[in-house]
């Protein structure tokens, strides 16, 4: 079960978040996005407390197409570091995940 991966990442505008998502997508690295907000985030950001409201997606994925999907989210994100974390899915609906399998780029 472990090869299953669910990736957040916030993003300050749904418009962002949005465009992520459909690349993700279309890229077949995401089986799917859902992106909830807007969500209150407070954060450390050079050297003092941040506050702001963002655009949380969560991504479900294989690790196996982690590194590529990361470096996809990177390259269209407009933070200058973007929060990307990777969480084992460690159980899950055998059928939504079979499903989200034949979704996803073969490696």
């Amino acid at each position: 079960m472990g090869e299953y991966i669910q990736v957040l990442t916030t993003t300050g505008k749904r418009e962002d978040a949005v465009r992520i998502a459909k690349i993700l997508l279309e890229r077949k690295l995401a089986g799917c996005v859902q992106i909830i907000g807007p969500v209150s985030s407070s954060y450390w950001w050079k050297g003092k407390v941040e506050e702001a409201e963002e655009w949380l997606c969560i991504i479900k994925s294989k690790m196996d197409l982690y590194n590529e999907l990361e470096e996809t989210i990177k390259e269209n994100h407009p933070y200058e570091i973007p929060e990307i974390i990777a969480i084992p899915i460690v159980s899950g609906n055998r059928s939504y995940l079979e499903w989200m399998n034949t979704e996803l780029r073969r490696q």
